[in-house]
């Protein structure tokens, strides 16, 4: 991941980005307006983009949607730079695709090491749905729909089983309580976020010390860290 592409209008801010990057040997390319960064990501498909959300024209949430439903560019990761204020829209980017996002004022060292975090979740994202998982001293076996915990089983229900698993596959990965409960019922399953919070309780509570490893990302759903 050499080639980043920062979407930024506040020229102060897009300066230090680029500072920053280029000290540690990547190639940036700016843009201050949205049109702009959709035309920069279709042209030049960098690895990575940066993506403010309030930009002035097309805002981020339309460029990210934009860019995820085009095939030549939906591949490219997404780190969404945002406003603490913002958390409904970050909720929003990341069901729309986005892989991660960062809140102003943010610490450059930060924003780089949130970037390679993106890229090494890339690196090993495609674990099939039938990969036993293996975690410090957590194991998830898909197949007997079993998890162990330093070697003890650990009773789950199916929900329970699913969430855990959902979140293991992906270390570091932010999911929405939306996107969690489409993974396991389908779109438009009438689950409201308190019940997805109830069954973490009780997921982390069954796990014991272990359940630390689910992080509650505050305003936007949950992760596992690994």
């Amino acid at each position: 991941m050499k080639h980043v592409l920062t979407v930024e209008d506040d020229k102060d801010i897009l300066e230090l980005i680029t500072y920053n990057l280029e000290r540690e040997g990547y190639e940036v390319t700016g843009a201050t307006t949205g049109e702009d960064g959709i035309d920069a990501a279709r042209s030049e498909k960098p690895d990575l983009i940066l993506l403010d959300l309030m930009l002035p024209g097309i805002d981020g949430l339309e460029v990210c949607r934009r860019l995820k439903a085009d095939p030549d560019t939906a591949h490219i990761p997404i780190v969404m730079v945002s406003a603490k204020g913002e958390e409904t829209d970050i909720v929003t980017g990341l069901e729309l695709g986005a892989d991660d996002y960062v809140t102003k004022p943010f610490s450059p060292k930060v924003l780089i090491a949130r970037m390679r975090a993106v890229q090494r979740r890339r690196g090993r994202a495609h674990v099939s749905e039938d990969d036993v998982i293996k975690i410090d001293d957590i194991v998830i076996h898909p197949g007997r729909h079993e998890v162990t915990v330093g070697g003890e089983r650990i009773d789950l229900t199916f929900t329970e089983f699913r969430i855990l698993h959902i979140l293991a596959r992906r270390p570091g990965w932010v999911f929405t309580r939306h996107q969690i409960v489409d993974s396991i019922h389908g779109e438009h399953y009438p689950v409201t976020d308190r019940a997805v919070d109830v069954q973490i309780v009780g997921l982390r509570r069954k796990m014991g010390p272990a359940g630390e490893h689910i992080e509650t990302v505050r305003g936007v759903g949950y992760r596992f860290k690994d």
